[in-house]
């Protein structure tokens, strides 16, 4: 059964659904950004650093940069489909969903900066010969 939400409603839910839509789209920025600096990030540990470790973190993080960007193209589709034709209200079931997402994608940028750390710490012990 269908049914209308008051007009206030709607507008509360249109308004935090655009929220929600204009926050996702900075994590995927973020994540493209990261994607960028990956790729610079395993330049420098092919031709200066050699150590394997660090290359399995690399490649490890950038699939999984991938598969995350994935999920937040999906959710992005979700939400504008939301926002355009969805008739249920914003509660706080879907408010902890995107805590969820907002969750996965710190852990994702923790991990990142912990493998650049490294990745800093191996290169400042670098000397020149």
């Amino acid at each position: 059964m269908e049914t209308t939400l008051p007009y206030k409603t709607d507008v509360q839910r249109k308004l935090c659904i655009k929220k929600d839509l204009i926050e996702l789209s900075h994590w995927i920025d973020i994540l493209s950004n990261i994607n960028e600096e990956l790729g610079y990030l395993k330049l420098i540990e092919k031709q200066l650093l050699k150590n394997s470790n660090i290359e399995a973190n690399l490649q490890g993080l950038r699939r999984k940069n991938t598969l995350l960007m994935g999920m937040l193209c999906k959710y992005e589709q979700e939400l504008k489909t939301e926002y355009e034709y969805g008739k249920s209200e914003y509660n706080l079931t879907r408010a902890e969903e995107h805590e969820k997402k907002r969750d996965v994608h710190s852990s994702f940028i923790s991990e990142f900066n912990q493998v650049k750390r490294e990745i800093y710490l191996d290169l400042s012990m670098y000397q020149r010969r």
